[in-house]
């Protein structure tokens, strides 16, 4: 912060190089420091007229003389003004919850303060505070984030159904429903379900449902195939499936799905809907109709 107020400094006194500048009009905050810069310029000083000044202390008697007080310079009230405006920005700013989400039928990647990487699924969203983060890498999920952590303190994932824990690592986590799965890439994560406590290295997985562990295997993929365009499942029923696939392609699906205790496990594209539903479709005996440009329907062949 104190590296940001002596670059603000510079900056409204023009002593930045071009260098510094071009950097500085980078900043994504930069808008709002010249929006300030430009209205404050706009105020307008009063003059300050000398020669009456004179002839009022001429014209005064000596016997009573008086203490003339000169009107404070306005731009030391603006840079007042300013210096509070800034204050109570970079406080906002580094005390507010930081939120990041991924709309449906989106994924968006962002960097956390200590560059930890973070990706995030379709229909997710992270909340993190910025204050003291290196000391306390804590973070919320809803829904699915693959991540890159930078090595450090102890970094902390929660979720409505479980909390992972880590160091510096690769993993992936996905909250969705009644299910939990937890897959490491690098490293070692600590997963904490219910009254359940379970490590998994590199190359592992591991899924909860409904207060059971009900998977725990290796993997061979490196990252996740969903950042790839693909939809991986794994032993998951029917309306799971269909929640995922109308959140990656931001759709509704219509049908009856809870009956079907069959489980599928295999691949589907998320960059393709008619194949998806076709994969689907054939593996549950259903087939699909196309009822607007976002509805379709699955339901049983007659």
């Amino acid at each position: 912060m104190m590296d940001e107020k002596y670059k603000l400094a510079k900056w409204l006194n023009n002593e930045m190089t071009d260098e510094e500048l071009k950097e500085f009009e980078s900043d994504s905050d930069y808008s709002f420091y010249e929006n300030i810069k430009k209205y404050s310029s706009q105020l307008e000083t009063p003059e300050f007229d000398s020669q009456k000044v004179l002839n009022n202390v001429i014209s005064t008697k000596k016997e009573t003389p008086k203490v003339i007080t000169l009107k404070s310079n306005w731009w030391m009230q603006i840079a007042a003004v300013l210096v509070i405006a800034l204050g109570l920005f970079f406080t906002i700013k580094n005390y507010a919850t930081a939120t990041e989400i991924a709309e449906y039928g989106e994924q968006t990647t962002f960097s956390l303060p200590d560059n930890s990487r973070v990706v995030l699924n379709s229909g997710s969203e992270i909340e993190y505070k910025n204050w003291n983060w290196k000391n306390n890498r804590n973070l919320n999920l809803k829904g699915e984030a693959y991540f890159k952590v930078a090595k450090g303190k102890k970094f902390e994932v929660n979720t409505n159904l479980g909390k992972v824990s880590v160091l510096g690592t690769q993993f992936n986590v996905k909250s969705r429903s009644s299910r939990f799965d937890v897959t490491c890439y690098e490293g070692r994560v600590k997963i904490n379900y219910k009254n359940q406590e379970v490590i998994i290295t590199k190359g592992e997985m591991v899924s909860f449902e409904n207060n059971l562990k009900i998977i725990h295997q290796a993997i061979t993929e490196t990252k996740p195939i969903w950042t790839n365009k693909e939809i991986n499942f794994l032993k998951e029923n029917l309306s799971n499936i269909v929640d995922e696939i109308e959140r990656q392609y931001n759709i509704t699906i219509d049908g009856n799905f809870a009956n079907s205790d069959q489980l599928f496990t295999g691949k589907v594209p998320s960059n393709n809907i008619d194949i998806a539903l076709e994969l689907i479709a054939s593996s549950y005996h259903l087939k699909f109709t196309k009822t607007t440009n976002t509805t379709y329907t699955l339901e049983e062949t007659k």
